[in-house]
């Protein structure tokens, strides 16, 4: 059974900076891309950055140069560093994984943490 359990928000002022962690099992964590998305009240979930099995990354937009995504295979982990921190930022923080079982394809999530960015 695939768990995807985020953690490390919380509450900082605007330009600080925030470290998520999402711990992954059942599944082999090296074979996937994994990903960070976020949902702001009122607003669709969005991706925020994604990270190959083999460690190459992508970035929102409103996100690059401020966020950094790795991942470690030995831990079965993946990590957000959030710098310089802005108030758009607040929303809840998901990691994903997309896992292809025979012809199909499932999507899991983990429960979420939450980041609010103050002024």
């Amino acid at each position: 059974q695939v768990q995807l359990v985020e953690s490390g928000g919380g509450l900082v002022q605007a330009g600080g900076s925030l470290r998520l962690s999402c711990a992954a099992s059942g599944f082999t964590f090296s074979y996937y891309p994994l990903a960070w998305y976020r949902q702001a009240p009122g607003k669709e979930r969005e991706l925020v950055a994604r990270i190959t099995s083999g460690g190459a990354t992508y970035y929102a937009d409103s996100v690059k140069g401020r966020f950094t995504n790795s991942r470690d295979n030995a831990k079965n982990t993946m990590t957000l560093q959030m710098n310089s921190l802005k108030l758009e930022d607040t929303a809840v923080y998901y990691c994903n994984v997309v896992i292809s079982i025979g012809h199909s394809s499932i999507a899991s999530w983990g429960q979420g943490t939450q980041v609010t960015v103050s002024s």
